[in-house]
């Protein structure tokens, strides 16, 4: 295989490493910001079992944007890993790695979810149907809560091999490193139990490295050697 050969294997390796990265990003905000909040309610069971009860499509339409979530989240860890393990393997192993925990971390949520609506629809008692759910909204919240960490974990790795490369813009990786440490930070903080309005912008640099990886991933995939 020529020098060209594999430079266009891997930009096509990084198009579809964008592509399931994207989908992550798509099912992410619709499932966790717009569908969430309609169904599962942190400050009120109550109002959660009715929602179950009353929304149930809207709740199991959650429940796939779940599913979608962790299936892309996966895949995209697949795709990295096969992008760059020829490029720095121990790196490569780590987004793989730390990227398939955070899939595992999501399943939990999306186990809980399932439960919550077999529940809501079960024959117990009222009383009994709260406290699981509530239970269960817990598990949710928290399972997203730390894979935060290892959200963070898999960007540090991706922005490392990408800074000591260069194979996509310097800055993309600093960014994504950034994104990373500020997701561990901010986690952190957040389960010592400090709360503070400041803590939701550690993660802005996260979010702005993956759009930008996102965006180079599709349109120009990864640079040849020393360009």
């Amino acid at each position: 295989m020529t020098i060209n050969d594999k430079q266009s294997e891997l930009v096509t390796t990084a198009r579809t490493a964008g592509i399931w990265y994207l989908a992550m990003a798509i099912s992410g905000i619709l499932g966790f910001l717009i569908f969430h909040p309609q169904v599962f309610d942190s400050e009120d069971s109550h109002k959660t079992l009715t929602n179950l009860i009353d929304l149930e499509s809207l709740a199991r339409t959650r429940l796939l944007l779940e599913f979608a979530i962790i299936v892309s989240q996966a895949l995209t860890a697949v795709w990295f890993f096969k992008l760059f393990r020829n490029i720095n393997e121990w790196a490569a192993w780590a987004v793989g790695i730390w990227g398939m925990i955070n899939s595992v971390a999501i399943m939990i949520s999306a186990i809980s979810m399932g439960s919550a609506i077999e529940i809501a629809s079960s024959s117990q008692t009222v009383e009994d149907k709260v406290i699981l759910i509530e239970l269960l909204s817990s598990l949710i919240t928290n399972a997203w809560g730390v894979g935060g960490l290892f959200f963070g974990l898999w960007l540090i790795p991706l922005g490392y091999i990408i800074t000591s490369t260069k194979r996509m813009p310097v800055w993309l990786g600093l960014t994504l490193i950034a994104g990373g440490i500020g997701y561990l930070i901010s986690t952190t903080i957040n389960y010592i139990g400090i709360e503070s309005p400041l803590l939701r912008y550690l993660t802005v640099p996260a979010t702005v490295g993956e759009f930008w990886m996102i965006g180079y991933l599709l349109i120009f995939g990864i640079r040849p050697v020393n360009k």
